[in-house]
């Protein structure tokens, strides 16, 4: 193991955390206009939807940058991306979709790294 590895571990989980707790927290203060689109794209019980959104983004996003149960909130934010991508990001229905679709796969092979790796020593759960 390279003496470099926890700090590696470390940053690539806080690159992966930052775009799931700048979300998950812009989602807070702009909730009407997300609710708005979530509706547009045919989404039903969109309130509690936005709700567990918010929290799986900003709470898993948390998780995995301090390294608590950062497997679990791995997990969790690979699940939570599958029906996202597949309702916001069609890439065989609109080709404009394509970048983001293959960031959320990018993101999905983060997740499921960290999930079957583990968060590294400079963590909370320090596995």
């Amino acid at each position: 193991m390279s003496q470099y590895q926890p700090l590696g571990l470390l940053a690539g989980r806080l690159l992966l955390a930052y775009i799931f707790i700048v979300s998950g927290y812009g989602k807070i203060g702009g909730f009407a206009g997300t609710a708005k689109y979530m509706a547009s794209k045919g989404m039903a019980m969109v309130e509690p939807l936005l709700v567990a959104t918010i929290v799986i983004e900003l709470v898993g996003g948390l998780m995995i940058a301090v390294g608590f149960k950062a497997r679990w909130a791995a997990w969790a934010i690979f699940l939570f991306l599958i029906p996202v991508t597949a309702i916001f990001h069609p890439a065989w229905a609109d080709p404009a979709q394509a970048i983001a679709f293959n960031k959320n796969l990018a993101i999905m092979g983060g997740m499921l790294y960290l999930a079957l790796v583990g968060p590294g020593r400079l963590s909370l759960d320090k596995s």
